[in-house]
């Protein structure tokens, strides 16, 4: 059996740690867009990517935002008020 030293366990878990929140931003990028596309419609690769550029806070905002939302206009307006650009 190998010897892990602490630096590497450290590591270890740093990087699980991350690969967790990275899967996590990655099933509400998918869970948004999924819902933004019922509720105004299909968008574009630009508007999706933009939305996939969003932080998982954001992210976790916009989906409350959308439960509102009756238009494209209404997704659009919200991006410009919360994306950093």
């Amino acid at each position: 059996m190998r010897y892990v030293t602490t630096g590497e366990r450290i590591g270890y878990e740093r990087g699980k740690q991350e690969g967790k929140q990275e899967g996590k931003q990655e099933g509400q990028q998918r869970l948004i867009l999924r819902l933004l596309q019922r509720r105004v419609g299909e968008l574009s690769p630009e508007l999706q990517e933009r939305i996939k550029s969003l932080s998982l806070n954001q992210l976790e905002n916009l989906g409350e935002a959308l439960l509102d939302f009756t238009a494209m206009e209404d997704l659009l307006n919200w991006l410009q008020t919360n994306q950093s650009a």
